[in-house]
């Protein structure tokens, strides 16, 4: 058994890669699901889709693979975090469409929380804001809004979990609730500090704490899949929320290390060490992974719209077909144009967190086009990435985040958006031979707990790069655009 699979349940889609002994991509499957808007600002996942697609990927890979389930020695699962799921204990039904983390519903919950004083209290425990981001609020949501679902709870009914505890019941035939300290983090009710459930903000949330899973180490037996699901049990050994796994798969295991992957949002983390660094800037404060007992911290900015802003010229706009397109619309566009786009589809994350404003153009001319409205939108991305690290610089200390930011996802595929970044940044920024490096530090949590890959330290060395990106762009200019930038912003928050 030489071989890990890796689930990587993601926003829009969910993938499976298996990976060899030598942490080699072999096989992979994917399948994009269904996104649920009932209503402006909110945004939901039928939880059927999400274990059909998880099951159905799985299988796909390990047939693609040409490999038996014989061959496989453990899985490893990554996922999209914050996004709520409520089940039955006793049927695994869940009683409402899961949460997804976009979903905004409960700003004006958090709004109340925050005028009657709580978030400094809540931000001590959980490194984190009173924000509709984090599942806590969606839990209470759910059980103030779906009929019966509090008294259930309260009789011991009903379970919490995030996508990798849902997924880990399914897999495991209901024998197993637990989740890794990185999904725990990310909750609301965790306070990263003592390691266990906060009982004081469960209260002030009205959560039973019942509802809650078992934390455990991002490797760590997770229990087994049932016979009946790939021919044989396979044991789940490795958990960790997606960014924290890509901060994982990109080796970022020294102080001062930064990453930044690009989904359908932008996550751009910083690993801190083993102290908990309380941001000034409105950054968040979480656990980039746990093992042996022992949380490694980060400072961690959220960027709420990266790749889905591409999906939106694609979908919304209906401009471009596939994603690779923007690439060459962008080269196109008119350089006398500076069309500046805030994707604040939802609000704007870090380091602004403000939840009501929406997104804005500004610049427009009789010219504007399809062209520069690609360039736009990849543009968006790396003004906000500069947002983070500036905020970032500014917590953790100026001269000791290193200068380099390590990046993956998809949009990190695109040489311009890259090459953008970096004149915006002032700094290089390092693309890794391996981009799926979610779903990589998935399979290594799971593979060296398994005994077949090697330690941190051969895991660290094993990282390589593909291209580094270095910045060419005039510094007034790179002034110029930035401003341009944070006047935009400010006239998107005043709206």
């Amino acid at each position: 058994m030489t071989h890990i699979l890796a689930i990587d349940q993601g926003t829009t889609s969910s993938r499976a890669i298996i990976f060899d002994a030598k942490m080699s991509v072999v096989a992979a499957a994917q399948e994009e699901f269904t996104q649920h808007f009932p209503a402006s600002g909110w945004v939901e996942h039928d939880p059927a889709d999400l274990w059909s697609t998880t099951a159905g990927t799985c299988r796909e890979a390990i047939e693609r693979a040409g490999l038996s389930t014989g061959d496989i020695a453990a899985i490893g699962i990554t996922n999209q975090r914050e996004t709520t799921l409520v089940w039955d204990r006793a049927t695994g039904k869940p009683i409402h469409n899961a949460i997804v983390w976009q979903d905004r519903r409960t700003a004006e919950m958090c709004r109340s929380l925050r005028e009657a004083g709580h978030e400094d209290m809540v931000t001590d425990r959980t490194g984190l804001l009173l924000d509709p981001y984090f599942s806590g609020t969606k839990l209470a949501w759910l059980l103030d809004n779906v009929d019966g679902a509090r008294e259930r709870a309260e009789a011991g009914e009903l379970l919490f979990g995030t996508v990798d505890s849902f997924l880990i019941w399914k897999l495991t035939g209901g024998k197993v609730h637990a989740t890794d300290a990185t999904n725990a983090a990310r909750t609301l009710l965790y306070d990263i500090r003592k390691g266990r459930w906060s009982s004081t903000i469960c209260g002030l949330l009205n959560i039973p704490v019942s509802m809650l899973p078992e934390v455990r180490d991002c490797a760590a037996d997770f229990g087994s899949t049932r016979s009946d699901l790939f021919g044989r049990e396979i044991p789940i050994l490795g958990v960790a929320g997606d960014q924290q796994a890509a901060t994982v798969g990109q080796a970022c295991f020294a102080p001062g290390m930064l990453k930044s992957t690009y989904g359908t949002g932008c996550f751009a983390l910083l690993n801190t060490g083993d102290t908990p660094v309380r941001s000034q800037n409105k950054l968040l404060t979480t656990i980039a992974y746990q093992l042996d007992g022992k949380p490694t911290y980060a400072l961690e900015g959220s960027i709420f719209i990266a790749g889905a802003v591409v999906q939106w010229l694609r979908d919304g706009l209906k401009i471009i077909r596939e994603a690779r397109e923007t690439q060459p619309m962008a080269q196109a566009a008119d350089e006398t144009q500076n069309l500046v786009l805030v994707p604040a589809f939802v609000g704007l994350g870090a380091p602004y967190w403000n939840a009501e404003c929406r997104g804005a153009v500004y610049g427009l001319t009789r010219n504007s086009g399809p062209e520069e409205f690609a360039r736009a939108a990849l543009e968006s991305v790396g003004y906000q990435t500069r947002d983070l690290l500036e905020a970032m610089q500014a917590d953790w200390g100026a001269g000791e985040a290193q200068q380099v930011l390590r990046v993956d996802g998809g949009m990190s595929a695109s040489d311009w958006a890259m090459q953008f970044l970096s004149d915006i940044l002032g700094a290089p920024v390092d693309r890794p031979k391996v981009l799926e490096t979610t779903a990589l530090g998935a399979a290594w949590l799971a593979g060296m707990k398994a005994g077949i890959y090697p330690d941190m330290d051969g895991f660290a060395r094993e990282w390589a790069l593909e291209r580094r990106f270095d910045p060419g762009m005039d510094d007034s200019l790179r002034a110029e655009k930035y401003a341009r930038w944070k006047r935009a912003v400010a006239a998107t928050t005043q709206v």
